[in-house]
């Protein structure tokens, strides 16, 4: 068993927390301005009865003042080639600029990205506070998707599948 310790601080968290790989997603509402979204993977399934979701939302997100006001959100699934998507979304670029070099459709009062590998429409049910963030939990209302592989992050870095990985599951 492997045990170190080290000093709880905000390089150490970061650095840690970057050996958790996760899915890659931007998150999507339309807001007084227009449509917003962001890059986001701290994202996760609630619960199945309701089906929910909990999304972490940077305070000073444009995504989460226009999820506030429309009270809807869509949370939209990378596929392995939507890297340049993924930092489209967290470039700090005007909205606009934004949704003009991503195509998408609006869906039901939200924007859903083309080419994704799944998606899930939202209707926000509640929000709470989680330090420099607000964790926002959301009813499915309904969702859809193309399949394929998923883009995940990784040390830092985005990652896909490995191709052994990918072999074994198509063995299966």
């Amino acid at each position: 068993m492997s045990h170190c310790a080290a000093a709880a601080d905000q390089s150490s968290f970061r650095s840690l927390m970057a050996t958790f790989a996760t899915g890659v997603t931007v998150v999507t509402s339309t807001g007084a301005d227009g449509p917003a979204g962001m890059t986001a993977n701290a994202v996760a399934s609630l619960s199945l009865d309701p089906m929910l979701v909990m999304i972490g939302f940077d305070l000073r997100s444009r995504t989460l003042t226009a999820a506030r006001m429309s009270r809807l959100f869509a949370v939209n699934v990378l596929a392995s080639d939507q890297e340049q998507v993924s930092r489209t979304f967290a470039g700090k670029q005007s909205e606009r600029e934004k949704f003009t070099a991503c195509a998408h459709t609006e869906h039901a009062g939200v924007p859903i990205l083309d080419g994704t590998l799944a998606w899930l429409r939202c209707t926000m049910t509640a929000v709470y506070p989680g330090g420099d963030h607000m964790i926002v939990v959301g009813k499915v209302v309904d969702m859809g998707g193309n399949g394929g592989e998923p883009l995940l992050f990784y040390g830092g870095r985005y990652r896909m599948l490995d191709r052994a990985c990918r072999a074994g599951q198509a063995a299966q």
